[in-house]
C-alpha cells in the first residue's frame, strides 16, 4: 500500500519536528516536502524511508 510523505510520518509515531531533528534538517523544509512545495532529492527521500520504516517504493510524493 502506497502512502504520502505526510502519513508515511504520522505511521511512525512522529511530529515534523522529531523527524526534521532526525534527519538534520529544518522543520519548514520537512513541512515544504510534505506540501510539494519543494521537492525531496533521492538522497533524502532514501534518509526518510529509513527514519519512517516504510520503503521508498511506498512512499508517494506530492505533484505539482
Amino acid at each position: 500500500m502506497k502512502v504520502t510523505l505526510k502519513a508515511a510520518r504520522v505511521n511512525a509515531g512522529l511530529s515534523q519536528q522529531a523527524a526534521a531533528d532526525l534527519l538534520g534538517v529544518d522543520r519548514v523544509t520537512l513541512h515544504n516536502w510534505e506540501s510539494g512545495k519543494t521537492k525531496i532529492n533521492k538522497a533524502n527521500l532514501i534518509a526518510l524511508s529509513n527514519v519512517y520504516n516504510t520503503p521508498m517504493e511506498f512512499i508517494i510524493l506530492p505533484t505539482d
